[in-house]
């Protein structure tokens, strides 16, 4: 699955046949360094794998020796424009850059940056967005058409190739679902650099996690990505649980809880939605590989969840707790939930 070529940020390696890594990025102003790394705690703490920092001007550079001595995962310094702030996002120990050569000016500067992450074992990515495009390629295509991502993206990868660096991640993201799947499906023909997969503006979290989980989850499914950042407007967090949920959709990440739950009918006479949203609350952090069923009835509940490694079935005021299909115990409403995560906890 993925890109041929492997590149390492910190102590994370991307493409040539690493798992996919999950990445997300701070929102915290960057000259509050306390709430910054308060929040890469946090987003840490929810399985974020790679945590990117905007870096927009010399006082932020202060932000990265204390995410480093913060978190133990890459931090990753998202640079527009001036190489001399890559420059010394690299002297600072910063474990990957993101930035598009093509916009720090001349080929002197682009090689003191390719320089200076060599020297170091520092990858970049280049992030090319539906905005981004440069006018003559706009020109030639008309519109940000995947074809002109991918061109775009090539484009600037080629000007690092030119000082002979070639530790580069590539992420073509439009706000189009289509556009995005396309522009990756092409650069996946076109080279064999580690994919960067996310859909950018997704929108407000209802409608980001299911413009990613269209755009991301199509991709990884024909073998195409390498990490994924899931864009919402919503706490980052989210973005981290999300992106964890979408490769537990596919069957790529196999660690943690998978739920199955029934969308309710009539026959159910529990507050199913309650218990369902308590168990995946209580079980969000839980490493076991483990199928977990949360069902509306008995009728069906055991039998449909047959898989499921524990669940639970309502009943009328009550319900029954079963393992791999088989009845257990029979238990009333408010003991349920409890009951369950006493089974999980034997597991």
């Amino acid at each position: 699955m993925g890109s041929k070529i492997q590149v390492t940020a910190g102590n994370v390696k991307i493409g040539g046949g690493a798992k996919v890594s999950v990445q997300s990025m701070l929102n915290i102003p960057s000259t509050d360094i306390e709430g910054s790394v308060r929040q890469a705690k946090e987003l840490e703490g929810a399985g974020c794998e790679i945590i990117r920092a905007a870096i927009p001007n010399k006082d932020a550079v202060k932000l990265i020796p204390a995410l480093k001595e913060a978190v133990s995962v890459p931090i990753v310094a998202d640079i527009h424009f001036d190489y001399k702030l890559a420059l010394e996002a690299c002297a600072a120990g910063i474990d990957k850059i993101r930035i598009n050569p093509g916009n720090i000016g001349s080929d002197d500067r682009v090689k003191a940056v390719a320089d200076a992450c060599r020297q170091r074992g520092i990858p970049i990515r280049i992030g090319v967005n539906s905005g981004s495009l440069e006018k003559e390629i706009l020109a030639k295509y008309g519109h940000p058409t995947p074809e002109a991502l991918c061109d775009s993206a090539l484009y600037h990868a080629s000007l690092l190739e030119k000082f002979d660096f070639n530790d580069i991640v590539l992420s073509m993201k439009s706000s189009t679902v289509s556009t995005m799947i396309k522009a990756y499906e092409l650069a996946a023909e076109r080279c064999d650099y580690p994919l960067h997969l996310g859909v950018t503006e997704a929108g407000t979290e209802r409608m980001g996690i299911i413009k990613s989980s269209a755009g991301i989850g199509a991709l990884l499914l024909h073998g195409i990505g390498d990490t994924i950042r899931v864009s919402l407007t919503a706490d980052p967090v989210k973005e981290v649980y999300a992106a964890h949920d979408i490769l537990k959709a596919l069957d790529i990440e196999k660690d943690g809880v998978q739920f199955v739950s029934c969308p309710t009918c009539g026959r159910t006479r529990i507050d199913l939605v309650k218990i369902a949203n308590e168990v995946e609350d209580k079980l969000r952090n839980c490493k076991k590989n483990i199928k977990v069923a949360v069902m509306g009835c008995v009728v069906n509940g055991p039998g449909e969840a047959r898989e499921a490694d524990i669940g639970i079935a309502g009943g009328d005021g009550c319900g029954l707790v079963f393992k791999k299909g088989e009845i257990l115990r029979k238990v009333p409403e408010d003991k349920l939930v409890d009951a369950l995560l006493e089974e999980v906890e034997k597991l």
